[in-house]
C-alpha cells in the first residue's frame, strides 16, 4: 500500500510566508485529509504565539505533534524573550535528542518582525534564502507561485493569497479556506 492510500497516512497542508518590506505573513489552508478522504476543512493551522502574539506559525503535519512543538516553542519564548532563532534552536535541540520529540512528525515556519526560519524534526533551523517559504503537501506549488510573482506583486497577503489559490488548484490536500496572520515589520 502506497503512504498515500494508507488509511493511517494524513496528508494535510499547505503552509507559505511570505515576508515584503512592512509586512511578514504566513498563510495556511485549512484541509485535513486522510487517504483520499476529507476529514475537515477549517482547521487552524496558523498562529499567533508568544507574549502579544509577536510570533506567528504554521505547522504541516500530524496536528498533535504540531500542538505539542508549539507548546514547547512557547515554552522556549519565555526563556528567551524577544529571541525567536535562540528559541528555536534549543526547540530544535530538544526535538533532536528527546526520545519522545524524536517521534513527532510536523514542520514548523514561525516568524517574528526579524526573521522567518523553517524548523524541522531532523533537528535543523533553516532560515530561507529567499523572503518565502513553504512547508506541506502543497508547499512546492506555493511557492513557485509566490517566487514567480514576487516581484511583482507589493503586498504581501495579496502574493500569498495569490500563490494559495495555484497550490488549492493543483494539491488534492490543499483547500482555499485560508487563516492569515501577518505581523507588521
Amino acid at each position: 500500500m502506497t503512504q498515500a492510500s494508507s488509511p493511517q497516512s494524513w496528508h494535510s497542508t499547505t503552509i507559505l510566508a511570505v515576508r515584503k518590506p512592512g509586512r511578514v505573513v504566513i498563510i495556511g489552508d485549512g484541509q485535513v485529509s486522510m487517504g483520499n478522504t476529507v476529514m475537515k476543512g477549517n482547521a487552524r493551522k496558523v498562529r499567533r504565539l508568544g507574549e502579544g502574539g509577536n510570533i506567528i506559525a504554521g505547522f504541516a503535519g500530524a496536528t498533535a505533534d504540531a500542538f505539542t512543538l508549539f507548546e514547547r516553542l512557547e515554552l522556549k519564548l519565555e526563556r528567551f524573550p524577544g529571541q525567536l532563532q535562540r528559541a528555536a534552536v534549543e526547540l530544535a535541540k530538544d526535538w533532536r535528542t528527546d526520545k519522545y520529540l524524536q517521534k513527532l512528525e510536523a514542520l514548523l515556519i514561525v516568524a517574528d518582525k526579524h526573521t522567518t526560519l523553517v524548523l524541522t524534526g531532523m533537528g535543523d533551523v533553516l532560515e530561507p534564502e529567499y523572503d518565502v517559504v513553504a512547508i506541506g503537501s502543497g508547499g512546492n506549488y506555493a511557492l513557485s507561485a509566490a517566487r514567480a510573482i514576487f516581484d511583482y506583486e507589493e503586498d504581501a497577503e495579496v502574493l500569498g493569497r495569490k500563490a494559495m489559490e495555484v497550490a488549492a488548484e493543483i494539491c488534492v490536500y490543499t483547500n482555499n479556506n485560508f487563516v492569515v496572520e501577518s505581523l507588521d515589520v
